[in-house]
């Protein structure tokens, strides 16, 4: 949902980066490294630290660099299979040191072992539903439906983990951690189921 409306307004937004980025040299695969760098960076040392509403900022600040590095592709008229696949990449990188900073602070400081796991199985889950879709279009067909798709993931988990550094009761993130990783198991269902059908609608190979 978030992809199909937000994607408009992020791309006015940062057309007038991109252009200038391009005119300094820059290509889009350094933005996506240094963008998911600085995502890791603000999930594995602010949150660990139990900075979690800085560590949201500074994530917030790299986040975006998904969306920039496409506009700049995009401008150049480049459409890279190399690029595609790093940003995939990277994608689960970021992703994975995103819930791992919130489970290493409940961990240790948070002292909240039920929001740490929970935390855990989103990453997971939410590493399951990438991949479901990934394997699917290696092998010709297509699993781009789903109730929690990256975007939706990200923005929920931020969000609340960033108001929770703010005095926001844990209980409200922990809620949010559980709600997420049902959402990202349907997900996987959804896709699971998908691409059966279209298997089961394969013309069946003469003998």
């Amino acid at each position: 949902m978030l992809n199909r409306h937000a994607r408009g307004f992020f791309t006015a937004l940062f057309t007038p980066l991109a252009r200038w980025l391009l005119r300094m040299g820059v290509s889009p695969d350094a933005v996506t490294i240094a963008g998911t760098l600085g995502v890791a960076v603000g999930a594995l040392v602010f949150y660990p630290l139990g900075q979690l509403f800085w560590g949201t900022v500074f994530i917030t600040a790299f986040i975006f660099s998904d969306v920039l590095d496409g506009i700049m592709a995009r401008m150049q008229n480049v459409k890279s299979r190399w690029g595609n696949f790093l940003d995939s990449t990277l994608d689960r990188v970021a992703d994975g040191a995103l819930f791992a900073g919130v489970a290493v602070w409940f961990y240790t400081g948070g002292n909240n072992a039920i929001i740490a796991t929970a935390a855990l199985v989103c990453l997971v889950l939410g590493m399951v539903v990438s991949y479901a879709r990934a394997k699917a279009e290696s092998l010709g067909f297509t699993a781009n439906v789903g109730i929690a798709e990256r975007a939706e993931r990200l923005v929920s988990v931020l969000v609340v983990t960033g108001l929770t550094g703010l005095g926001l009761p844990t209980m409200v993130l922990l809620a949010t951690l559980v709600l997420l990783a049902a959402a990202s198991l349907v997900t996987v269902v959804q896709r699971i189921t998908s691409v059966r059908r279209q298997a089961l609608a394969e013309p069946t190979p003469a003998d």
